[in-house]
């Protein structure tokens, strides 16, 4: 026995962001110290098989999976571990102490992964079920801040099934909530999939047939005029942490797909230049929205400021942020003193301490008579 800590680190995964993920991946892959660490590489596939075997991530990335093996996680604490599918009648375990889920939307993102982690009963890094789906939820999430007095966007909700019957109904619901241009949404998705900026009848009739492709809801957003993105990183279970903020200037209309993970064009402005109240304004919300959620672990919160008044919208809460080489999440937390390798420790310490503080609660209940 080695004496290190098993981590299995998650990626790809049935969803429009797997290649995200395993950008993430990779580098998340490249800073865990192998002197703290026995790493285990899981790929999901598109179609959600689980695999594992020597250097994944290289087989994922050239489409090749052939010789890797089938594991299964089994929602049952009794059977700990990977349950590898090997030939023979032997049922083989894999150990692991620590789940790192790097899996980017649906089916990653929004819960469901977790609940499965919380009936295997094993420590995870990252949100629990409920702040993954309400965080990723943007209809849910938005009504959850509203009901904290945070601000955000003014918004409309529908369905697959109001576009589908009577698109003209939904666009005269959206055009009576202010003037164009609108954001397209699918209200489950992240990293800029699916969305569409409308600056017309037509443009939004499209990007209401777009995002609806990748989600059964689609949430249609005001646009904030001359907006300043702003970003901030969260870190802790019960006592939280903020970094600094820092700010985006892509290099098209909004931080789109391309403009995030293919253009070295988009700038970073790290520490944004705020003044001090809204600085402070931006933390404050950030730990408020955090904690709305039940956050744990980790989060990258997400602001719009309209310049001309100076009004901040929170605009969402992204519970497994990007960690690419050139995502936001971990460089906050460089320029506040916490540097890559430590940040992910860090995260794994939190993901032990809370699979202990799960452990305490009693799962019986016996009738006084």
């Amino acid at each position: 026995m080695s004496g290190k800590l098993i981590v299995a680190v998650l990626f790809g995964g049935r969803s429009g962001e797997h290649e995200v993920s395993l950008m993430s991946a990779r580098s998340v892959l490249s800073v865990l110290d192998k002197e703290k660490y026995e790493i285990v590489q899981i790929g999901i596939t598109h179609a959600g098989a689980w695999v594992t075997g020597q250097d994944v991530i290289g087989a994922f990335e050239k489409h090749s999976t052939k010789r890797l093996t089938e594991v299964s996680l089994l929602p049952d604490p009794t059977r700990p571990g990977l349950l590898l599918h090997t030939p023979g009648d032997k049922e083989e375990h894999l150990k692991v102490d620590v789940f790192l889920p790097i899996l980017h939307g649906t089916f990653g993102e929004d819960g469901t992964i977790q609940g499965l982690f919380e009936l295997a009963d094993v420590a995870y890094v990252g949100a629990n079920v409920v702040s993954s789906a309400v965080g990723m939820d943007k209809g849910i999430f938005k009504s959850v801040m509203l009901a904290c007095g945070i601000p955000v966007i003014p918004s409309v909700l529908v369905s697959r099934h109001q576009i589908e019957s009577d698109p003209q109904a939904v666009i005269t619901q959206v055009e009576a909530l202010a003037d164009y241009p609108f954001f397209c949404k699918p209200a489950n998705l992240g990293s800029s999939v699916g969305i569409t900026k409308c600056r017309s009848r037509a443009d939004l009739l499209e990007g209401l047939l777009e995002a609806v492709q990748y989600d059964r809801r689609v949430l249609i957003e005001v646009a904030v005029r001359q907006p300043r993105e702003i970003e901030i990183s969260v870190l802790g279970n019960e006592e939280i942490e903020v970094s600094v903020p820092g700010e985006i200037l892509p290099n098209a209309d909004f931080y789109s797909y391309d403009a995030k993970y293919h253009s070295a064009d988009s700038k970073l402005i790290i520490p944004a230049e705020l003044p001090n109240e809204q600085t402070r304004l931006i933390s404050q919300y950030a730990r408020e929205a955090f904690k709305a959620i039940d956050g744990c672990g980790m989060a990258r919160v997400d602001f719009l400021i309209d310049s001309v008044s100076g009004q901040v919208y929170l605009n969402e809460v992204n519970t497994i942020p990007g960690f690419t080489s050139i995502s936001m999440y971990p460089k906050l937390w460089q320029a506040s003193g916490l540097s890559y390798p430590d940040l992910i420790d860090r995260l794994i310490e939190l993901a032990v301490s809370r699979k202990l503080e799960r452990d305490q609660l009693k799962r019986t209940f016996r009738r006084q008579e």
